[in-house]
């Protein structure tokens, strides 16, 4: 008999989509442990390490317990990094009980899976990715971390497709980073790029997880 696909999740919550353009949305997260970066501004930096072992049985069971009291279409998968696990076998079992599934990636692993919104976010010093998230990318956010300058966000723009927002995301919501996002921007503008937008994380101005 074959042995259930185990997962480490670090934690499993209902909210709302703070970041990117289904900002506002209620959604069910599935947080991963693991991360192949460990970016230093990191704000979810406990998921690295450690997690709690569940089957693809048991993480369907928490959501829809979950489910019941807050009934929201979406689940997203975020971390960590939730590419750095297999997650094929948990996206088809969330896609067969009807649920919209958005896969929060720094985008340095691609697995083909039927996803429903791809949010990529890049992460310094060289801003790699996969090259599969040009076309699968519905949306790409950069943390504006205090080195980021205009060359990186005009790289960035250069190598997806206009139709693909860029979000500038400051870190943590502080204010420096603001400030340099909306300096960013305003080089945008003049400089032609498309479709560069300045953001915020609305969950930690609504004081939720």
């Amino acid at each position: 008999m074959p042995q259930p696909r185990i997962l480490k999740i670090t934690e499993i919550f209902p909210s709302v989509q703070g970041e990117g353009l289904r900002q506002g949305e209620p959604t069910i997260f599935i947080r991963l442990s693991g991360c192949n970066l460990k970016c230093d501004f990191c704000d979810t930096q406990y998921a690295w390490k450690g997690g709690k072992e569940y089957s693809t049985d048991q993480i369907l069971e928490e959501v829809k317990k979950i489910y019941r009291n807050f009934p929201s279409q979406w689940v997203c998968l975020t971390g960590g990094e939730p590419l750095v696990q297999d997650i094929s076998g948990l996206v088809k079992e969330l896609k067969k009980q009807d649920y919209k599934i958005q896969v929060e990636t720094n985008a340095t692993h691609y697995i083909p899976l039927p996803v429903d919104w791809y949010s990529v976010s890049p992460k310094p010093d060289d801003y790699a990715f996969q090259p599969e998230y040009r076309e699968k990318a519905k949306e790409v956010k950069i943390v504006i971390i205090k080195n980021l300058n205009f060359e990186q966000v005009r790289r960035l723009r250069n190598e997806f497709p206009e139709t693909i927002p860029i979000l500038l995301q400051p870190q943590s919501n502080r204010k420096w980073s603001m400030e340099l996002g909306s300096k960013l921007l305003r080089q945008a503008l003049k400089n032609g790029l498309k479709n560069i937008r300045i953001s915020l994380q609305l969950h930690k101005v609504y004081g939720m997880k």
